[in-house]
């Protein structure tokens, strides 16, 4: 079997074809235990999940309502046999017996980190077809057909920055290969999306140069310098400041007259990380 939760809850037997448990508390409490596969969840944790700090007067006896339902999916739906069940209750909570390859958000977690090694160690190629995979799992929003709580919501998030930071290591990884053309469309996409990222912007800008769109590259420096005047009133990055006097082939002059550099934008701003500083230079 196969669960996916990054998009609608789908269960993949081994035949291919597509199930799901149906009932949204159901679903619900199946998604926790999938974030732990293999692993015993505490009763306290699949309830505050399903109602928060404010339980039902009978909220064991619900949920224990729950967890035979989905038993009795995964015995009606031809998953296991009866004798053997996947989900099983335990002193401390319930542990659903399956391994962390057979879980669409435990395979994501382990090629995003696969990938990130690859680039590490040199090999942008490598990396660049794992974080394709990864990226590829994404059939919509994390856990976007179930109704998340307080526990779920917060693994949306961690899902959601570790969606961004694959992006971030594939456009490195792409760059590193000489691919700036390539790299283009999904920069734009991920501008649009994030426009107070300046690591996107950054590397949009640095694409376009190195495509031979100078006037491009331009005007996307002064589209985020108006957005972050407008939304933030500050200006762009020192980096940023320097790529853009860079493509105007005015940088070197700067630096002559001006000297080092002494005053410090906000902290708090968005900054290219290490990777991005430098890319324009040393390509």
């Amino acid at each position: 079997m196969q669960f996916n939760i990054i998009g609608s809850f789908e269960i993949v037997d081994d035949n291919g074809a597509v199930h799901s448990p149906g009932m949204p508390k159901v679903c619900q409490t199946l998604a926790v235990l999938l974030t732990r596969p293999g692993e015993i969840v505490g009763f306290d944790c699949l309830i505050q999940e399903l109602w928060g700090d404010n339980p039902p007067r009978r909220a064991t006896t619900t949920f224990q309502t729950y967890i035979y339902y989905a038993r009795r999916m995964f015995v009606n739906e031809g998953l296991v046999p009866a004798d053997r069940p996947i989900l099983t209750t335990h002193a401390q909570g319930y542990l659903l017996d399956v391994r962390e390859d057979q879980v669409d958000i435990k395979i994501f977690e382990r090629l995003v980190s696969d990938g990130r090694r690859e680039l590490e160690h040199g090999d942008p190629a490598h990396a660049l077809d794992l974080l394709h995979s990864a990226l590829a799992l994404w059939r919509g929003p994390a856990l976007g057909s179930i109704h998340a709580g307080r526990v779920l919501q917060g693994r949306v998030a961690y899902l959601e920055e570790l969606r961004l930071r694959a992006y971030e290591l594939r456009i490195e990884a792409q760059l590193r290969l000489g691919l700036h053309r390539e790299a283009i469309p999904q920069l734009r996409e991920l501008v649009s999306a994030h426009p107070l990222n300046e690591w996107f912007h950054h590397h949009l800008i640095h694409a376009l140069h190195r495509s031979g769109r100078r006037a491009e590259a331009l005007q996307a420096y002064q589209s985020l310098r108006g957005i972050l005047r407008e939304e933030l009133g500050v200006e762009p990055s020192a980096d940023l400041q320097d790529l853009y006097l860079e493509l105007l082939g005015t940088r070197q002059e700067r630096r002559a007259v001006a000297g080092p550099r002494v005053a410090q934008l906000p902290a708090h701003r968005p900054r290219p990380g290490a990777a991005a500083r430098g890319l324009l230079s040393a390509s």
